[in-house]
């Protein structure tokens, strides 16, 4: 099997109304976003899937959070701005954004919320990659 994965950034804001602990306080993070897709066969070129169609659509989710309070946003409405929640939204949204190619294999989107500490969604999040520094040498 072949995986592929990108990366965005974006700079929120956002509170845990039901955590007891300091996060129940407004603070904020440098979110590095990951997805990954997964296929069994290359293409004619020689790739699983063409990185631009996945960076698009994530870079543009993740320009929608950028330098914005999430607990604002009509899309956390109701719901906890958690990495995990975070996570589980950028998946939903490539659900409905990505080709059908990269739709089905959709393996899971991760939020690193530190350099140390991240949350992952998806259907298949066993077969995500272990635990390592995100990279933005380009800058996301």
């Amino acid at each position: 099997m072949f995986v592929v994965s990108t990366q965005a950034h974006y700079d929120s804001a956002h509170f845990l109304r039901h955590h007891t602990g300091k996060c129940r306080n407004l603070h904020g993070h440098r979110y590095v976003v990951e997805a990954a897709v997964a296929a069994s066969e290359l293409n004619d070129a020689g790739i699983a899937f063409d990185f631009a169609d996945l960076k698009r659509e994530l870079r543009d989710l993740a320009d929608q959070l950028d330098h914005t309070c999430l607990n604002d946003l009509p899309q956390f409405q109701g719901v906890e701005t958690s990495a995990e929640n975070q996570a589980k939204y950028f998946f939903e949204e490539l659900q409905k954004r990505l080709p059908p190619d990269l739709v089905d294999g959709l393996m899971y989107c991760r939020i690193w919320e530190s350099p140390t500490q991240w949350a992952l969604y998806g259907p298949s999040a066993h077969l995500a990659p272990g635990a390592r520094t995100p990279g933005l040498a380009d800058g996301g």
